[in-house]
């Protein structure tokens, strides 16, 4: 029997959405959306808050830093969320998403140190702090206006950490030495008047 065109497409359309809907992740939430269930801060939770379903980060008039981290550990991960964020002031919110051992993190908003945005890039802490090549250079193409919701998507796999913005790939990174797991932190950094907002945070383990 031979197969019509048409037929012959749409069965290989149907393989095609089969195939993929198997190899996206399960994902679990991360966050429950209600409260801080399975996060501890440094000092304090005072910085963090839950309104209608979306988790807050906020300093305070000291303008104080502080870290939501997970109460469990990671080492391999894909880790999705949606964020948004507005700039009160011309320095800009300084942010991130902080993982490993020893600690490497996701920038989210401007640099302190090089006072620009590095949205999408990792930083190291090292002497080059955004190596060149783990910097988000096409950031400004997919991220949508401040204010938007924004979908990030984080993958730790080996010695290899990727992100991903609204669907696209930002920056890839490779480096053996973050290679320990490690809670899963989310920034409020010092000195800087800011505040962000998450909601469908969800992770898988590899």
């Amino acid at each position: 029997m031979t197969l019509r065109p048409f037929a012959l497409a749409l069965i290989l359309s149907l393989a095609a959405i089969s195939r993929s809907a198997a190899e996206e992740p399960k994902f679990a939430p991360l966050f429950n959306g209600k409260d801080l269930s399975g996060f501890k801060a440094e000092a304090s939770k005072a910085y963090w808050r839950v309104e209608e379903g979306v988790l807050i980060g906020e300093n305070d008039a000291a303008k104080k830093g502080n870290y939501l981290w997970t109460e469990k550990e990671y080492g391999d991960f894909v880790l999705e969320f949606d964020v948004r964020w507005n700039s009160t002031t011309p320095r800009g919110v300084d942010t991130g998403i902080e993982m490993r051992k020893p600690h490497i993190q996701l920038q989210l908003g401007v640099s302190g140190s090089l006072k620009v945005d590095m949205t999408g890039s990792w930083y190291t802490g090292g002497k080059e702090r955004y190596p060149e090549a783990g910097q988000a250079k096409t950031v400004k193409t997919l991220m949508k206006p401040e204010g938007e919701w924004n979908t990030f998507r984080i993958q730790a796999k080996g010695d290899t950490f990727t992100c991903w913005i609204n669907g696209q790939k930002a920056s890839e990174y490779t480096d053996a030495k973050f290679s320990g797991a490690a809670p899963i932190g989310l920034q409020i950094h010092p000195a800087v008047v800011m505040k962000c907002e998450y909601r469908n945070i969800k992770i898988v383990e590899l």
